[in-house]
């Protein structure tokens, strides 16, 4: 179901610092890291290697900000089905179903927006190569 969780940090490398020295011996490492335009993003992986902690750059709010958490879907459409269905519920969507290959090329997602404001997505993997 959890497919993964981002924070947004007032910095963000001391946040890195921060996980990577308390949980690594949890076995956490950096798997990814790129910057946007509103600066670096790193993805956190247990053992496995996926990246399942986000932890990018404060974009809104202050002392609470919202946070962001991705569902896992069984197919693309599984995420097109949640879009209709935020759709009839009347939830903002921040951004409609697409790939997006700034992840991988197989992330295919819907964000939404929740009661509280928090930052939801949808999303089904397909590790195209």
């Amino acid at each position: 179901m959890l497919d993964h969780l981002a924070l947004q940090c007032a910095d963000v490398e001391a946040a890195v610092a921060f996980y990577l020295r308390v949980f690594g011996p949890a076995g956490l490492r950096e798997a990814m890291r790129f910057t946007h335009d509103e600066g670096l993003v790193v993805g956190l992986a247990g053992p496995e290697g996926k990246p399942e902690l986000w932890l990018g750059p404060l974009l809104e709010g202050g002392e609470n900000r919202p946070v962001h958490l991705a569902l896992a879907a069984p197919s693309r459409e599984g995420v097109d089905a949640v879009h209709e269905a935020a759709r009839e519920a009347g939830a903002e969507v921040l951004h409609a179903p697409r790939v997006w290959p700034e992840y991988h090329p197989g992330y295919y997602a819907v964000f939404l927006r929740d009661p509280d404001g928090n930052n939801v997505e949808a999303v089904h993997h397909t590790w195209e190569r």
